[in-house]
């Protein structure tokens, strides 16, 4: 099932936001200082691409060096990513087969915001340490 609302997902919605997402990330890491940034983001379009069969789970050891990096995130990028699955969540929301995809782009506006010291990790095992 996951694999059809994938596919459905991939069409509606995933590719344009995989392409913001590959946008930001290849913006950010323009600096030396970004790539970090860069890299959350090239993560995080990954998942907006095939998010059904996935979520995301804090990192136990992500710190105030990942706090920081989040706020500067959510000025550089994060708004701008959040405001898009907004814009996509509610368009999709329009019809009735476009609201579980409505709900899966507002699951991913707090990973678009705060994207550092999370991990993506299959759904049947959010739990399990890597």
């Amino acid at each position: 099932m996951k694999t059809i609302l994938n596919v459905i997902w991939l069409v509606l919605s995933g590719f344009w936001l995989f392409l913001a997402y590959l946008a930001a990330g290849l913006l950010l890491c323009i600096t030396i200082i970004g790539i970090p940034f860069g890299i959350a983001a090239f993560r995080i379009g990954v998942y907006a691409l095939w998010p059904f069969g996935y979520t995301t789970v804090e990192r136990r050891d992500a710190g105030a060096p990942s706090f920081l990096g989040n706020v500067l995130w959510l000025v550089l990028a994060g708004w701008w990513l959040a405001i898009g699955h907004i814009v996509t969540g509610l368009v999709l929301c329009l019809t009735i087969i476009g609201i579980p995809f409505g709900i899966a782009n507002f699951k991913l506006i707090p990973v678009s915001l705060f994207p550092l010291g999370r991990e993506i990790v299959p759904s049947d095992q959010p739990f399990t340490t890597r």
